[in-house]
């Protein structure tokens, strides 16, 4: 029963009042829809939407954006009512501990730490893929043998960025609303601007067939073909119907902004108001976007000559129709956008780390907080090495799948633990209330194990691996020294108690 032991609602708030904890309440509706959009709009639209396109979907890549915004839609209601009962940061991490126990808490926290650290890797290889390409014809252009790892030998670009953006988060630097904004309008300027520009440039002959027919995937046998289609015993394949599922499975990585929405509901001024229509509003502008990219580039340039490595299918496309300058234009404002996308996941990764190790689930070195800056410095320097490492050699497709598996793995376990907290503390106060639970809850984890069912086996294989590490870890560490176990005071977080913000 240790592994089932829950953290009280109210013990997780009064963690938050902890004068050397404590974040600034400065963040309104708009500042979280804003947030949303600003992490959301990134590699998925500008990077994703290409490969999605050219390896299982075709034109009809839109529908599986389509698909995968149902499945969020589902998992977001639920996120809306934790984030307005639970306030606190750690995302699924604490809502899971506050509903369904230390261990299945532990197994979430380590799976936002994949889904974090590697998706701002994969993140980083899209940026630099927008660079390079923005570079290109220019005395600054990147060398081949360093500027991805598909024609080079490692993609030295996006491992800098990375380490760069990790110096910035440890000296304290945050984003300013102002900031966030302005990356917000520049990404989605140049989404606008594609559709607007590009909608001229469609040719109907790209568009049809829209759901292409199914044919045998190519080199897609063993543990490349999806899990569903071994279980099944269908052959391997792509495109069809079958294809828009796995396509949703793929571009389902566009989508994880509203997850990391949910750590900021401890810095919102009313949670219980604002964080919902955060987390819903940021969804549903999102998928607006995404369906119109979709729509317009598959019509720009047939699905078939859309190579699926490339790192910047937009700008290639419009290269292709002829409109170089506007390529260029739309590679600058990606790679701007981009990198704000980058830090936004570092800083998330390094709050599901903080509350871990607050609650002594890991190591409290992991939970320092720098002296002079008052940033979780520890975390923040070893996730930022590590991401930098893999984003340095490692492609953007195997990172994004490995993200979507623990995304939605994540999503599954919220969306049960909002009825078992229903039937647990009835008396929580709940601003926002999901609709129709149970029925909700249970189709969120339906289309979400459909979606998982769907990615390739050796992407099964690394998240059971992963899962295997984190297993090890808990009992070997964790288990002895989570604070409900222990009954100790806070872990030791350096440095004098301060009131002002960890940047």
């Amino acid at each position: 029963m240790k592994l089932l032991r829950t953290k009280p609602v109210e013990g997780a708030i009064s963690d938050t009042l902890e004068p050397e904890h404590r974040l600034s309440k400065s963040l309104g509706a708009l500042d979280l829809t804003v947030f949303g959009v600003g992490v959301t709009i990134g590699g998925g639209l500008f990077v994703l939407t290409g490969t999605a396109a050219a390896s299982y979907a075709g034109p009809a890549v839109a529908l599986s954006f389509v698909l995968a915004a149902v499945a969020c839609g589902l998992a977001a209601l639920c996120y809306a009512e934790f984030a307005s009962a639970v306030p606190v940061a750690g995302s699924a991490y604490t809502f899971s501990y506050a509903a369904l126990g230390e261990l299945i808490a532990w197994l979430i926290g380590w799976d936002l730490i994949l889904e974090f650290f590697v998706a701002a890797a994969a993140v980083a290889g899209g940026w630099s893929g927008y660079l390079a390409t923005a570079l290109r014809g220019t005395p600054l252009q990147i060398p081949t043998a360093v500027a991805n790892t598909t024609d080079g030998v490692m993609n030295l670009p996006a491992g800098l960025l990375i380490l760069a953006l990790t110096g910035v988060l440890v000296a304290g630097i945050k984003l300013s609303s102002r900031i966030n904004q302005i990356a917000v309008a520049v990404k989605v300027g140049a989404a606008l601007l594609f559709v607007v520009v590009g909608v001229f440039m469609v040719k109907a002959s790209n568009l049809a067939p829209f759901v292409p027919s199914s044919k045998p995937t190519e080199g897609g046998t063993g543990l490349t073909q999806p899990l569903i289609q071994a279980m099944f015993g269908v052959e391997p394949a792509m495109f069809g119907w079958a294809g828009v599922a796995s396509g949703a499975a793929v571009v389902f990585f566009a989508f994880i902004g509203f997850d990391v929405v949910a750590t900021t509901a401890e810095e919102a001024r009313d949670p219980q108001r604002d964080m919902p229509r955060g987390i819903i509003g940021s969804l549903a502008i999102c998928t607006v976007l995404y369906v119109a990219v979709s729509l317009v580039l598959t019509g720009i340039q047939n699905y078939a000559r859309i190579d699926p490595e490339d790192a910047a299918p937009l700008a290639t496309a419009l290269v292709n129709a002829g409109a170089p300058a506007l390529g260029r234009i739309i590679a600058v404002a990606a790679a701007v956008g981009i990198t704000v996308v980058v830090m936004i996941l570092l800083l998330g990764q390094t709050r599901v780390g903080f509350a871990m190790a607050r609650d002594g689930l890991l190591p409290g070195f992991f939970a320092k907080v720098h002296p002079k800056f008052r940033t979780p410095y520890v975390v923040t320097i070893v996730v930022g090495v590590a991401a930098a490492v893999l984003a340095t050699f490692t492609s953007i497709t195997v990172l994004a799948e490995l993200v979507n598996i623990g995304t939605l793995a994540a999503f599954i376990l919220v969306s049960i633990a909002v009825p078992v907290l229903r039937a647990n503390r009835p008396d929580l106060p709940r601003a926002f209330r999901t609709p129709f639970v149970p029925l909700i809850p249970i189709l969120s984890v339906v289309v979400c194990a459909y979606l998982m069912l769907n990615l390739a086996i050796e992407t099964w294989l690394r998240f059971l691996v992963w899962m295997l590490v984190g297993f090890v870890i808990y009992f070997g560490y964790g288990r002895r020294h989570s604070r409900l176990a222990t009954a100790t005071e806070p872990v030791d977080t350096g440095g004098p108690p301060s009131s002002s913000t960890p940047g």
